[in-house]
């Protein structure tokens, strides 16, 4: 069993049902995302879209004792209180004797897939402003990543200088934007270059697609073994795309982050991209480094992973880059290490030096944080 510090750099809140609609006027209630009772469960809805049900939030550890039991579809009164209440939250971390956690959302993050850019813009605000306030109540273990709407780029900025002066250390952006926002875009300077300045780490975290991306969540029914395989692709894609348009090189103290979407991939991507920068002829137009460094030294120096249980992954370290790995519990979700996780990490960090331990389950978010 893992006995040392602990922050997780991958935990998750689960909204509020009120979150939305008491922040608008009654006569807006039904444009608001607000759930509803269905005979299968209670859902988060939206213009039509049943956007997520309440099992995510409702049995954490349960996969530990039957998996044949975890569901994802559930009802609300079922959540864990630690989802919603800061005071329970912080009695759960203690539980693990968990210095800080770093929260991320649970519900919003459905709207990046079917929200006009302008709409997606108009929610995000309410939810950063909850999320601020969730927080506050204990600001040196609670902390958090808002939301941008990264289609907008100069609306992104501001919401993201807004956010830092409410406290939050971190912003997530689109995982995968649709073709016509693709990360390589010179429009987007202006947002690496506020994060830079800002010292707000930005986030691709697990199922932030945009529509048209390909991938974006519309039905449970999409949820194949195969797709839950390769969740991977679209981060390695926006990825490729930052390095290979020279955002690392122009903005050198940006720092991009893969969220809940494990590590033991990054080994081979990094092989590929210096691979395809050093080894195949280039297109026209193709950006070209000014400094002497290759696709994978950015990566090193610019991008971290937030993992949950990737015992490859671990043995793969030293490829990785060992600075770059950042541990998170995901709790209160169905796949979270909760409330198991030094039992866990004791078993995949057991070939690791303490001096990695430390730095990869604590030192490495405390750094990227400024905690």
């Amino acid at each position: 069993m893992y006995t040392g510090k602990l922050i997780s750099s991958d935990d998750h809140i689960f909204e509020p049902r009120d979150l939305w609609t008491s922040r608008a006027p009654r006569a807006q209630w039904a444009d608001m995302p607000h759930v509803v009772q269905e005979p299968d469960g209670d859902w988060w809805v939206w213009k039509g879209h049943k956007m997520l049900s309440f099992g995510p939030g409702t049995q954490p550890g349960r996969r530990f004792e039957n998996r044949d039991h975890v569901k994802l579809v559930d009802r609300e009164e079922r959540l864990l209180p630690g989802g919603y209440d800061p005071q329970q939250r912080i009695k759960d971390m203690e539980i693990e004797q968990m210095e800080a956690g770093i929260m991320y959302t649970t519900v919003a993050i459905a709207l990046y897939h079917f929200a006009s850019s302008d709409e997606l813009t108009a929610l995000l605000r309410p939810y950063n402003d909850w999320l601020a306030d969730f927080c506050a109540v204990s600001p040196k273990k609670l902390r958090g990543i808002c939301l941008l709407n990264s289609d907008d780029v100069p609306s992104a900025v501001k919401e993201m200088e807004r956010c830092k002066k409410l406290g939050h250390v971190g912003a997530l952006i689109a995982t995968w934007p649709d073709d016509a926002h693709r990360f390589f875009r010179p429009e987007y300077d202006a947002l690496w270059g506020a994060a830079q300045d800002l010292q707000m780490p930005l986030h691709m975290h697990l199922g932030g697609n945009r529509p048209g991306a390909g991938n974006e969540l519309q039905t449970l029914k999409i949820l194949t073994p195969a797709f839950r395989t390769n969740f991977d692709y679209w981060v390695r894609m926006s990825l490729a795309d930052m390095t290979y348009a020279g955002v690392f090189e122009r903005f050198p103290k940006l720092m991009v982050g893969s969220v809940e979407q494990e590590m033991a991939w990054i080994p081979h991507f990094l092989e590929r991209m210096d691979f395809a920068y050093t080894q195949r002829s280039p297109n026209k137009g193709d950006y070209r480094f000014n400094e002497k460094m290759l696709p994978s030294d950015y990566f090193h120096r610019n991008c971290f992973a937030s993992f949950q249980q990737d015992a490859i992954g671990i043995r793969l370290r030293d490829l990785i880059g060992v600075q770059c790995l950042l541990w998170g519990s995901d709790y209160p979700h169905i796949e979270s290490t909760f409330p198991r996780s030094r039992q866990i990490l004791g078993e995949i960090l057991a070939g690791c030096t303490d001096e990695e331990k430390h730095a990869i389950v604590y030192g490495n978010a405390k750094r990227i944080y400024g905690l």
